[in-house]
């Protein structure tokens, strides 16, 4: 029985080092029921294929429909429903600063602004300090500008302020003095009401003229992606829109409007997101180009229509193609194994916090989920601060693609990575050694079971001898500098504790810094390499309970596959939060609520499968640091308490409140999510306490292994279980191995593994 049209669904995550790619589509015998497929690839291989998700999809489709597709033909998209993608690309682009030419337009006066920035020093006792270069490539100063006369709300400082009737216009002015909307004490200009209710005065409307030609000039020299950072103009956009306007009939291809991507107050990580925008956008577009290339003109004319094409944005939720831009796409890859450990670890009944642990090829990316996810709205990567919504995400590089190198007598893991192209010494391209090398030599890896990808041919297994052999150069160096003679299994273990110890660090840092026993955690371990690494470093950390969902090894894909479709209103506010005021929040609270539910509806989404979160960003006056307020509860009459929550949020951030100062409300927003599934069904925890569980006879093993093991030794008679000839409720003591196609996990001494419908439920001693 053929696929039917419309019926595959494909997710595909591209990182650093692997490309996977998890599909479903209707059985063949039973098109009530739908068979799952898994594809792992490396994401660069110029000899055998140009792009990596391209060339996983085509092998989803000829599994799927069982037809010979040959590599480089267009491929037809009659049988896809949707094609959900994570991508590196950004990220990659900024780390290495390969983005895209631009130029910046800043308001007359403020041309070094971002270059002097907020004057942070991170390393304060630093004598060098080498700032990392600005984004942009020049600066275009516009002789425009408006500035802020007063609040409009506070009660104490009414005298001082300028107040608006309900059509916006000028009724009682600056200190108590009549106002004909003309001008005021301190200079000529119109003065008018910004979008948070501020009084804007507009000192210099831009000469229109004069800025065409200058954008004519940048557009000659070769520029098409510009940023436009102007004072204020969070709360009056309208000067940016004018030359935006302006920018696009020139012909510029990327115009980032500050006012349009991020419209809060604070105009240097405003400034410096708007010109990251215009730096990675144009890179992400080019790859997507090239991506929708590979596909039939369904695909490329249709991009918003069926077959759906959908993006992982930074903040853990799914966007189409108009909203997918650089500045939501830095965590586009890590934020899929996110909502995929998230959706499948949590509990609501018990509420175990969970980590999240992703061990990549390229780098170890650690997260805490609590019943929501935990975003930040301002990052630094790769020295730029960025203000924009994402999940809080910490990485550190060490992965099974980190170098292993020995220098001042320490053993060192990373931050250099092998990447996929060479790759590991193993991987037969002449790479340098990696994390991944030194588990293969211990015997955490067989190469029989691994996916055979490797060499000029893409079809040869894993090369231990390389490994082992550039381990025992490197071991005579080491052993030249110290007076105890190491042996090889010795001087490798020893760069895994490096690796383990390295990828613990920032599990700390989101724990116990902030309060939090690690003891009382989860450990969900996923990513390729995460299996060989979970139990040592959570008995490293004291967690007892871990968790490794089936697909661990792919589960930033398998994330998309569960995501929820994501879409965000925000305004600016400057409004004082007072019983006065309260009411008019939450009327505006209100209407982006309506817009935002009614723009998931235009996306298919209704009733139920539409969730809404409305949030105050609240700050102390007098102070610079606002907290994006989420309230957990309601007062006694029933409402949103913004207050509570931003007291309870501020007291666990600081320590302290300021009791005595008013509280501002920068901004206002709702985040609105489409639901993909109703119910994912019961949780592992509810389905391990009803289970029956049964010892593992060991000739159950597929075979045995040689590995190696702290404490004890090599253990030579290692059982190595597939995971498919498992049952629900085996039980697996360690030492042992359980193996598929795509992970391999590693049971130290004292581990007990329980195989649930969808996990392998593991314990610690």
């Amino acid at each position: 029985m053929p696929v039917p049209d419309r019926s595959i669904r494909i997710c595909a995550d591209r990182g650093g080092t692997f490309c996977d790619v998890h599909a479903s589509y209707p059985d063949p015998e039973n098109h009530k029921e739908r068979k799952e497929v898994v594809v792992k690839l490396l994401s660069q291989d110029p000899g055998n294929y140009r792009d990596a998700p391209t060339e996983g999809i085509r092998r989803i489709l000829e599994i799927a429909t069982g037809t010979k597709i040959p590599r480089g033909q267009t491929l037809t998209t009659d049988k896809i429903d949707y094609i959900r993608l994570s991508t590196t690309v950004a990220t990659n682009a900024l780390l290495e600063r390969k983005g895209h030419k631009h130029a910046l337009l800043i308001t007359r006066g403020f041309k070094d602004l971002l270059l002097i920035g907020n004057q942070a020093r991170p390393k304060i006792f630093d004598l060098n300090i080498r700032r990392p270069p600005p984004l942009y490539s020049t600066v275009l100063e516009v002789d425009e500008r408006v500035t802020l006369v007063g609040y409009t709300s506070d009660p104490q400082a009414e005298a001082h302020a300028v107040q608006f009737d309900e059509n916006g216009k000028v009724k009682h002015g600056y200190r108590g003095k009549g106002w004909d909307g003309k001008g005021d004490a301190d200079g000529p200009g119109e003065v008018v009401q910004g979008l948070s209710g501020e009084a804007v005065r507009i000192v210099q409307r831009p000469n229109l003229d004069a800025v065409k030609a200058d954008l004519q000039r940048l557009y000659d020299e070769g520029y098409r992606s510009i940023a436009i950072v102007f004072c204020h103009s969070y709360t009056y956009p309208k000067h940016e829109q004018q030359i935006g306007g302006l920018a696009r009939s020139i012909g510029f291809k990327h115009i980032s409007e500050s006012s349009r991507l991020l419209p809060m107050i604070k105009m240097v990580p405003r400034g410096v997101s708007s010109t990251a925008d215009a730096y990675l956008t144009p890179i992400l577009r080019e790859y997507l180009d090239g991506f929708f290339d590979g596909f039939d003109e369904k695909l490329r004319d249709g991009r918003l229509r069926s077959p759906r094409v959908e993006f992982m944005g930074s903040d853990g939720g799914l966007l189409d193609l108009t909203n997918f831009t650089g500045l939501k796409s830095i965590l586009s890859g890590p934020a899929g194994g996110v909502v995929g450990y998230a959706l499948t670890s949590w509990d609501r009944e018990r509420k175990h916090p969970v980590i999240g642990l992703d061990v990549g090829g390229t780098s170890t990316d650690v997260s805490r989920f609590d019943g929501r996810y935990e975003i930040v709205y301002e990052t630094t990567t790769a020295g730029v601060t960025i203000q924009s919504p994402q999940l809080d995400i910490n990485t550190v590089a060490a992965g099974g693609g980190s170098c292993l190198s020995f220098s001042n007598g320490l053993f060192r893991a990373g931050p250099e990575s092998a990447g996929a192209e060479p790759g590991p010494a193993c991987y037969r391209k002449g790479g340098p050694l990696a994390v991944t090398d030194a588990n293969l030599v211990l015997g955490r890896l067989v190469p029989d079971y691994f996916p055979k990808i490797f060499g000029k041919s893409a079809k040869e297994p894993l090369d231990t001898e390389a490994s082992r052999s550039a381990f025992e150069v490197l071991r005579k160096d080491i052993n030249a500098h110290q007076e105890k003679q190491l042996d090889l299994d010795e001087v490798v273990y020893g760069f895994i504790k490096v690796a383990n110890e390295t990828m613990a660090r920032p599990i700390r840092a989101l724990t116990e810094a902030r309060g939090y026993a690690l003891s009382k955690h989860i450990l969900a371990s996923f990513g390729g390499a995460g299996g060989q690494h979970a139990c040592e470093i959570a008995k490293l950390l004291g967690i007892k309970t871990i968790l490794i969902h089936k697909y661990s090894s792919i589960l930033s894909a398998y994330g998309l596959a569960l995501a929820d479709r994501v879409f965000e209103l925000q305004q600016p506010s400057s409004t004082f939060y007072t019983p006065e005021n309260r009411g008019s929040l939450i009327a505006r609270l209100d209407k982006l609520d309506a817009e935002v539910r009614e723009e998931l509806g235009r996306q298919g989404f209704q009733g139920a499968h539409v969730h809404t979160e409305r949030m105050l960003n609240m700050r102390f006056d007098g102070t610079d640091t606002a907290l994006m307020v989420l309230p957990g509860v309601q007062d006694g009459d029933g409402n949103e308490d913004f207050l509570a929550a931003f007291k309870r949020a501020y007291m666990a951030e600081f320590g302290f409140l300021l009791e005595t100062k008013s509280i501002i409300v920068d901004d206002i927003k709702v985040r609105g999510i489409g639901k993909t599934f109703d119910s994912l069904g019961e949780s592992v925890f509810a389905e391990i306490s009803k289970m029956e569980q049964r010892a593992v006879d060991r000739k159950k093993a597929d075979t045995t292994w040689n590995v190696y093991f702290d404490q004890l030794g090599r253990v030579d008679d290692t059982p190595v279980y597939l995971f498919h000839s498992l049952a629900v409720g085996d039980v697996i003591e360690g030492p042992a191995m359980i193996i598929d196609n795509t992970q391999t996990i590693v049971l130290i001494p004292g581990a007990r593994a329980v195989l649930t419908s969808k996990h392998l439920y593991i314990t610690l001693q």
